[in-house]
């Protein structure tokens, strides 16, 4: 058996148990992603013109909305717009 020091917190205190908080947690997520995909829902409603302007096209966009890998769809269209600035 463990000996616990009164200022310690046991691995339970720590853990996220909470359901609550993780029901929270997962509706922030799912805000989160609705907003993400109105954005880049929005980019695809774009002339081709301004999304040339922005240094992006239709298929990166597409890439973003599929990505993965802790890639966010920011830095997905980053890396797009610095390619398509060398060309």
């Amino acid at each position: 058996m463990a000996l616990s020091l009164p200022g310690e917190r046991s691995v339970a205190a720590g853990s996220h148990a909470h359901p609550v908080r993780a029901l929270f947690d997962w509706l922030a997520q799912v805000k989160t992603n609705r907003a993400r995909r109105t954005a880049l829902q929005g980019l695809l409603d774009m002339d081709t013109a301004r999304l040339r302007d922005l240094g992006i096209d239709r298929s990166d966009i597409a890439d973003a909305m599929l990505a993965r890998n802790a890639r966010t769809p920011g830095m997905v269209l980053n890396a797009a717009r610095s390619r398509n600035a060398l060309t």
